[in-house]
């Protein structure tokens, strides 16, 4: 049976073509440029920028609960020493100062630097319990809520951050997860 053509074609545009026009009309209007803003007098941080900063305030008074744990726990000091260089690092990626990150030493004079650092330092320090297992939880417990405040946040900034704060958030997990595996 051979093939046949219809004996007349269709004038006037065709079905795909009208849907592909409309498609690509749809396409350049969304891809047009905003208005601008004729408010530039006065720009406040947006939120990213609040998230960030608030980011590296947490991570500030995490590294501190660490160093009241290391100077009140001196045991502790290899164990945690390496977990708080982390919460430094977490800090500075978020735009923090960094001065945290200098108290303890990693010399064998660690508890009395940091204890003259901590206490040259103008904010509070952080309340230590007196028993190491209790100190221990402590820091997992901050960990852990830290981590969960950072997941929450992930829907509320940017790509970039969203990845900074959800990579930090898992590490506070893990850090969590070290302290108090380490404990039994």
């Amino acid at each position: 049976m051979p093939f046949t053509l219809p004996p007349r074609t269709p004038s006037g545009p065709r079905r795909r073509s009208l849907l592909a026009s409309t498609a690509g009309a749809f396409v350049l209007v969304g891809c047009s440029a905003p208005e601008p803003s004729t408010d530039t007098t006065v720009q406040s941080p947006s939120a990213a920028d609040r998230a960030r900063a608030r980011a590296a305030r947490d991570s500030e008074s995490l590294a501190a609960r660490y160093a009241a744990v290391i100077t009140a726990h001196p045991p502790l000091a290899a164990r945690l020493k390496p977990l708080r260089a982390e919460v430094v690092r977490h800090m500075q990626a978020f735009g923090g100062s960094g001065t945290a990150g200098s108290r303890p030493s990693g010399s064998a004079s660690a508890s009395a630097s940091a204890s003259a650092s901590a206490s040259a330092h103008p904010s509070p320090s952080p309340t230590v319990p007196a028993q190491e297992k209790d100190a221990l939880a402590d820091l997992a417990t901050a960990e852990r809520t830290l981590a969960d405040q950072r997941t929450k946040a992930l829907l509320t900034v940017p790509g970039e951050l969203a990845r900074l704060l959800a990579s930090v958030a898992a590490a506070g997990a893990a850090h969590a997860f070290l302290l108090t595996e380490g404990a039994k």
